[in-house]
């Protein structure tokens, strides 16, 4: 069943450091280094059960740096959103509130495959819950509340079967289409229709506009490529 979620911002303000140079640019890259010390959570292989009652013990832990993040009730209020924002990526922890346990989390990545321009403006989520937390619609709250906050996202390669469905979901909802990574980085225009061998090339992902946005307005910010004659017939209407 789908959660309806508060709107809310982004708070993914950009931050980068070079560890050369100044002194203070050194401390701050360290700085960011500490701050995505949960990265590794995505890591495969590492148990999902194991590593989740790991962030969970982190998140209770006063004085840890997942202790105290701001957080959001989510439906009847069994479950609550908890975030952090670090080096551009925003970790969302989604908590069962009534057996005080993390149910799993999505981080919202950079994707080093796309250039500076696009990556401003795309993130690439990741989700892994608990067993007990799968297909009750909670990754797909989490995308939609920052699709509502007008963030755009882009699909990582080769999407799982269940991954590949929850976008469709989504598809209804939110304008959508294929795009190619070319090899200087930049994205190409490809529709909302490809052959499936085009699907699964590495290089194709999904594209899903945030609330606010148009083809058009992407493809000008993102430097998207190929788009002027689809914007009228090949983009979705959001509803």
């Amino acid at each position: 069943m789908e959660m309806a979620l508060p709107e809310s911002q982004w708070w993914g303000a950009r931050r980068s450091a070079s560890a050369r140079g100044r002194p203070w640019r050194r401390r701050l890259a360290s700085l960011l280094t500490e701050l995505r010390i949960d990265v590794d959570f995505q890591m495969p292989g590492r148990p999902v059960a194991d590593e989740l009652a790991r962030l969970n013990e982190r998140l209770r832990t006063p004085g840890d740096a997942l202790n105290g993040l701001p957080r959001v009730s989510l439906g009847d209020g069994r479950f609550e959103l908890r975030w952090r924002e670090a080096d551009g990526e925003l970790f969302v922890y989604v908590m069962d509130v009534t057996a005080r346990r993390l149910a799993g989390t999505t981080v919202f990545n950079r994707l080093v495959e796309l250039n500076r321009r696009a990556d401003r403006h795309l993130r690439s989520p990741h989700s892994r819950y608990g067993d007990a937390y799968q297909r009750r619609g909670l990754a797909s709250a989490v995308y939609r509340w920052q699709l509502d906050a007008g963030q755009c996202l882009i699909s990582g390669a080769r999407q799982s079967p269940g991954a590949h469905a929850l976008w469709r979901s989504l598809g209804q909802h939110y304008a959508w289409g294929y795009v190619t990574i070319e090899p200087d980085k930049s994205l190409r225009w490809l529709g909302t229709s490809v052959p499936e061998a085009v699907q699964d090339a590495l290089h194709t992902r999904l594209v899903m506009l945030g609330r606010g946005w148009t083809l058009a307005r992407l493809a000008q910010a993102a430097g998207l490529r190929d788009v002027a004659d689809a914007c009228e017939r090949a983009e979705p209407q959001a509803h």
